[in-house]
């Protein structure tokens, strides 16, 4: 009998569709960037909240952290772009997205955050109050520091798997690189060729947003590096 047929690769037809593939890029880019920093404000004040000396108050975060948390990305996703136009409020698949994975960065970031700030020793803002400093300079010099030194790795890794996490708002129709590979396997039929190389890169996005952020840390921590 006639033997499996060797699996053959066929690339060129795939790295053709380069500008798809550059569109993608950058909008995965964008899309986790402006998804990031939207999360970081809802954060902060999910952080705010939870630091409240009323219950009632530090319990909305709590609630609003254990939904994100334990539900699906995509099912959020589908809520906002399905769900909402149930009563009346239609979005464009691209802000729905953002909207989507801002809410769930902010959950992440919440948590983050307050840890980053209850990690401060309570002694060290005592002896700035003692120094006469400002409450300003005293968050500014003394809590603002540490409390980013402390939380910027877990920052960091929150950011990476935002990016890969984008990935599922091409169910959404948003053209991001999950969607361009969609998009020239369809056209090219080499569906491996292209999710690999969408795979590179967001191999080579990550590691270039890892090793950005990582310098972008010395400058704002350099304490955090002394001596080394």
């Amino acid at each position: 009998g006639k033997g499996p047929e060797a699996m053959t690769f066929e690339f060129s037809g795939t790295l053709s569709r380069w500008p798809e593939f550059a569109w993608g890029a950058y909008t995965t880019l964008w899309v986790s960037l402006v998804s990031m920093a939207a999360g970081l404000v809802l954060g902060g004040m999910g952080a705010a909240a939870g630091l409240s000396r009323h219950k009632a108050v530090r319990t909305l975060p709590e609630i609003y952290a254990e939904a994100i948390r334990n539900t699906p990305l995509l099912v959020q996703i589908y809520i906002i772009y399905f769900g909402l136009p149930a009563i009346g409020i239609r979005l464009t698949p691209t802000f729905a997205a953002i909207l989507a994975l801002a809410i769930n960065a902010g959950a992440y970031a919440s948590e983050i955050l307050r840890a980053g700030i209850e990690a401060i020793p309570h002694g060290q803002i005592e002896a700035a109050r003692a120094l006469a400093l400002s409450p300003w300079r005293t968050l500014r010099l003394v809590v603002a520091r540490q409390a980013l030194a402390a939380m910027y790795p877990a920052l960091v890794a929150q950011f990476i798997l935002l990016t890969l996490g984008s990935s599922l708002v091409s169910a959404i129709s948003v053209a991001d690189l999950t969607a361009a590979a969609n998009n020239v396997q369809g056209l090219t039929f080499r569906a491996f060729e292209a999710f690999l190389v969408v795979a590179a890169i967001y191999l080579g996005l990550t590691f270039l947003l890892r090793s950005g952020l990582t310098a972008l840390e010395h400058v704002l921590c350099p304490f955090k590096f002394a001596g080394r």
